[in-house]
């Protein structure tokens, strides 16, 4: 019911509100929405964020104006690059096209300058919804202006503050089960390779990484705690500060396959071996952790089935049924390859 009420409430704004809301004239407001290039940049966000604020959504060209959909979606990727999202992508985009949608991508990675396109494609009801792979959405938004965009589901990452039906697993206990799996081979001096510490899905690896040494009673080292952005470069600089340690760890346990891999290339430039000198596990499962040398043991995540279920919540909520904020959790499970061996005593 508050769904309707709130799609009542979006479609009965005018551009008058807009310009009450904005403080500026309507035919100001009809320049910022229609012909930008004619108004300054201070007020065109000034007028962009009211809209979004009001509800006002003008018709779009050779949209379905009689049912009021554009049948686009829009994914928000943190990062293009990483191929972590591939197949959490795939699933959206197949679950999509079963139901006549298209899917536009939005990288996050050049979020200031794709931040004023977001906001368009809403304003002007070129999306009838949003996928968000990240813990943010690509503009500011209060929670009053949040109920008036478009219904949006987050996937991968977990944010209660957004409250957003979300689609993820349970980053905790996959990490503690994974250093877990480290000390069960003996492994005592276990080192982490984290991702950003602004990004929600880091925070319970890394608690996962801490509750695993501490059940064991081990202390926990800060030296033996690095962090990267997920790029391979910032793997291999991760596992070099660790290396460096006066006494380095035997075993790394990274929040990445990508970060993984970029550890394990710099341990053999080294001239260490993989598993022998140091064992390591990545996170994610993405397709290269096969193929390396030796191939990688890894948190294998569903990717395609978080981007399927996604979909299907924000399908649901296109359909008119009523979706609850609050996490989906999928199953993942520890793959076993070459890259993690018991500890030999020397």
């Amino acid at each position: 019911m508050k769904l309707k009420q709130d799609k009542q409430a979006a479609t009965a704004a005018t551009m008058k509100d807009v310009a009450l809301k904005a403080n500026v004239s309507t035919a100001t407001v009809s320049r910022a929405l229609m012909n930008p290039d004619k108004v300054s940049q201070a007020t065109r966000s000034k007028v962009e964020q009211a809209a979004i604020a009001v509800g006002y959504l003008p018709h779009a060209p050779g949209r379905n104006v009689k049912r009021h959909e554009s049948r686009t979606i829009l994914v928000i990727v943190p990062d293009i690059c990483d191929p972590f999202f591939s197949e959490i992508i795939r699933g959206i985009e197949v679950t999509a096209a079963e139901q006549q949608y298209l899917v536009l991508i939005g990288d996050c990675a050049h979020q200031n300058q794709q931040e004023k396109t977001f906001i368009d494609l809403i304003i002007t009801k070129q999306i009838d919804g949003m996928l968000l792979l990240g813990s943010r959405l690509p503009f500011d938004a209060s929670k009053e202006e949040q109920r008036n965009l478009p219904p949006m589901v987050m996937a991968n990452e977990f944010a209660p503050e957004l409250e957003l039906p979300t689609v993820h697993i349970d980053n905790l206990t996959a990490s503690f089960n994974a250093v877990s799996y480290l000390q069960e081979l003996g492994h005592q001096r276990i080192a982490c390779i984290a991702g950003p510490e602004e990004m929600p899905l880091c925070h319970y690896r890394l608690q996962g990484y801490v509750q695993a040494l501490r059940r064991r009673g081990v202390t926990v080292d800060p030296h033996y705690i690095a962090r990267g952005d997920f790029t391979y470069e910032a793997g291999a600089a991760a596992m070099e500060q660790l290396l460096n340690q006066p006494t380095p760890p035997t075993a790394v346990f990274c929040h990445s396959d990508v970060m993984a891999l970029g550890a394990l290339s710099h341990v053999k430039r080294c001239g260490l071996k993989v598993p022998e000198d140091m064992s390591i596990i990545g996170f994610d499962n993405i397709a290269l952790s096969r193929f390396c040398d030796p191939p990688l043991t890894t948190v294998s995540q569903p990717r395609f089935e978080i981007g399927r279920q996604a979909m299907l919540l924000l399908l649901d909520q296109l359909h008119g049924q009523m979706v609850e904020s609050g996490s989906r959790l999928l199953d993942c499970e520890l793959v076993l390859r070459g890259s993690v061996r018991a500890l030999q005593v020397k």
